[in-house]
């Protein structure tokens, strides 16, 4: 007759059955989307917040988008595969649209494809027209365009340019001067006025 009495110390402990889910799966989470919020936690969307909402449908529809991740960062990046068939899918990643500064990101990454990737030479030029069109279109379509997030274009840009010199870009696009190095600023300010007075500029 066995023992009624358990025969190790683990007997005395309650087991704990995990949940199967088969050898070698593992369960995916689903990427962030929007944030459903109000004061009273009732589940209801804000107005504000719908509007965002309605804006990332209708420019998903509009250029044909899918959305690769929502980046929990203020980053974003814009890029299109090309398949054998010659269909093509638009891609993008960026924070979800929630404030000002996140749909400006939003729709900086929008832009590439609503202006053509690649139609502008240099890079640093492509990206000064993506964030021309998003925010010339947050503003067109009512939504807030903030200081913070005009700051944050110039430190896109000023970076945009530097990298580009860096990698030995000769002729900055005039869009550009606005966020060109004090240096490159001073040069160009010594060629105009070279060429304003008549001497002969080595180009």
């Amino acid at each position: 007759m066995g023992s009624l009495f358990p025969q190790l110390l683990w007997d005395l402990l309650p087991s704990r059955k995990k949940p199967k889910h088969g050898a070698g799966v593992s369960v995916a989470r689903r990427p962030a989307g929007p944030r459903r919020s109000s004061g009273a936690g009732s589940g209801k969307v804000s107005a504000r917040q719908q509007r965002y909402d309605d804006l990332v449908r209708e420019m998903k529809a509009q250029y044909g988008l899918r959305v690769n991740k929502w980046r929990s960062s203020t980053s974003g990046c814009a890029w299109e595969v090309q398949y054998a068939d010659g269909s093509v899918s638009r891609l993008i990643e960026s924070p979800y649209p929630r404030g000002p500064m996140s749909c400006a990101v939003f729709m900086h990454e929008v832009g590439h494809h609503a202006i053509g990737l690649h139609r502008y030479r240099p890079r640093c030029l492509e990206e000064y027209h993506a964030w021309r069109w998003g925010l010339e279109e947050m503003e067109r379509l009512g939504y807030s365009v903030t200081e913070r997030v005009y700051k944050r274009r110039d430190d896109a840009l000023r970076y945009a340019v530097g990298k580009a010199l860096r990698r030995g870009l000769k002729r900055l696009p005039v869009e550009l001067v606005p966020w060109a190095p004090p240096a490159v600023l001073r040069e160009l300010r010594s060629v105009d006025e070279a060429s304003a007075s008549g001497e002969d500029v080595d180009q």
